[in-house]
């Protein structure tokens, strides 16, 4: 279950002077949920790093062993199975390769599903299809577990200054829960509606991504057959209106 810290805050000085009688505290309840974080490559890692440094429980699994040790030595917890992460975890967050790849995670043998919780929540940050991402939702709303799909844009500088760009889908009331652990990851995040939305945008992204690839290559041949040196067409380039971290 989800654990419940108290915390006092000081009221506020310049409004009352220093003094016994205004040294007034308040002291709310605040949930904080326990992570398990599955999938330790170079996203998740950084991803699941900054989980830590915000305050969270993190429990983690990797598919190649010792990939948990950095973690382990911040105060993460090293699971043997994505089951045994998600036994000890209100949320789950899954960041692996490939549709295929979730799918193994969350309802193969030792997966997700076998160890949370009705009530948990599962965030799946990996990029996969938008169409097996609302049917991952749908079999996991069958065992009372939520579902979001987060894939992140920014690379792995993004990761690791938790700057990412993350793309949302799923129930309004399960983002709402998952909005804490993804800001911790991240800076801009958007919903964008049910299950499968986060992805098609991502999609979106990935196009638009590939079609700055082919404009810089194209753009770059032209530089070259007119005999120019290409870095500093691209250095010049960046100062302007062409300028893209692709670049």
């Amino acid at each position: 279950m989800p654990r419940w810290s108290a915390f006092c805050a000081r009221a506020d000085d310049r409004r009352h002077p220093p003094g016994p009688a205004t040294l007034i505290a308040t002291q709310q309840e605040v949930l904080v949920e326990r992570i398990a974080f599955v999938g330790l490559g170079t996203m998740g890692a950084a991803m699941a790093a900054n989980l830590r440094r915000a305050g969270f429980e993190i429990t983690v699994w990797n598919r190649t062993p010792g990939r948990a040790a950095e973690l382990v030595a911040q105060g993460a917890s090293e699971a043997a199975t994505p089951a045994d992460a998600a036994r000890v975890a209100d949320v789950v967050v899954t960041c692996v390769s490939d549709t295929p790849d979730v799918d193994a995670v969350l309802f193969g043998p030792d997966g997700v599903a076998d160890g949370l919780a009705a009530g948990g929540l599962v965030i799946d940050c990996s990029t996969i299809s938008p169409g097996a991402t609302a049917g991952f939702a749908a079999r996991l709303r069958e065992r009372g577990v939520g579902f979001v799909d987060a894939p992140v844009s920014g690379g792995s500088e993004g990761a690791k200054n938790a700057t990412l760009t993350i793309f949302v889908g799923g129930e309004p009331a399960d983002v709402e829960r998952a909005h804490p652990v993804l800001a911790a990851m991240g800076k801009t995040i958007t919903h964008f509606g049910p299950a499968g939305s986060g992805q098609a945008v991502k999609a979106v992204n990935q196009v638009v991504i590939a079609g700055i690839y082919l404009g810089v290559a194209e753009g770059m041949i032209l530089a070259m057959k007119a005999g120019l040196d290409p870095e500093a067409v691209a250095g010049a380039l960046g100062g302007g209106v062409a300028k893209s971290w692709i670049l």
